[in-house]
């Protein structure tokens, strides 16, 4: 049976069909690209909030007015700041304490000694690594800016600084700190005080200054010449 112009019937009724069934293939294949969409959108944006939560913590600190970068100590640093606390007592503290080497070294050294570093990251990793090494009983870790700490109950201090904060830092420890404490500093000494020993070279030098020494002493002299460490007989 043909219908009119002299089409056949079964040929209209086909293309009828494939009218209709072409728009839901089109619907199909439309909706399967935005499925796509959203998944590629969902997984960029995890990976950039992934890499947010990673970084900011590293970042933020270098926005700071004054900043204290992470650089893991030598060996050989870690060797000389456990020398200059050769028949020392009380308790430690290392100011910007990073991974925790020095502390983990302080407290396999016999000292109880604590860590205040910015970074949340670097604190769960110390933490685990003075597990690690068995210290863990003596060795804690605290996330807090050290300028917001009071280290008046600290008998040894160890600082990694920089020269923009060494000013500043010296003046809050000489308010602080009792007279029988002692402050190691390692890559660069303070500006205005004489140290009571040193020992190592170029960016393993250590300087270690006695509290009581240096709050009788005037600025630095221009050119001095450093005392090595006392030896015990």
């Amino acid at each position: 049976m043909e219908g009119g112009g002299g089409i056949p019937l079964e040929t209209l009724t086909e293309e009828s069909q494939s009218r209709h069934v072409l728009p839901a293939s089109l619907e199909a294949n439309s909706l399967q690209k935005s499925n796509w969409g959203f998944l590629l959108t969902g997984l960029v944006g995890g990976t950039l909030v992934a890499v947010y939560a990673v970084v900011i913590p590293f970042i933020t600190p270098a926005l700071r007015k004054v900043c204290l970068p992470f650089v893991p100590a030598t060996t050989k640093q870690i060797e000389n700041v456990v020398k200059m606390l050769q028949c020392r007592r009380g308790s430690l503290v290392d100011i910007g304490s990073g991974d925790g080497r020095i502390v983990i070294a302080a407290a396999k050294a016999g000292f109880t000694a604590v860590g205040y570093e910015l970074n949340p990251w670097l604190v769960w990793y110390s933490r685990y690594r003075a597990w690690r090494e068995g210290v863990h009983g003596s060795a804690r870790f605290y996330i807090s800016d050290l300028w917001k700490v009071t280290f008046s109950q600290y008998s040894n201090v160890v600082i990694f600084g920089v020269p923009q904060m060494m000013l500043q830092l010296e003046k809050k420890l000489e308010l602080e700190l009792d007279d029988d404490a002692r402050v190691i500093a390692c890559r660069f000494p303070f500006p205005h005080w004489t140290p009571d020993h040193v020992t190592g070279e170029g960016i393993d030098t250590v300087w270690a200054y006695d509290a009581s020494t240096f709050r009788g002493r005037a600025k630095r002299p221009t050119s001095m010449h450093f005392q090595p460490p006392i030896q015990a007989s």
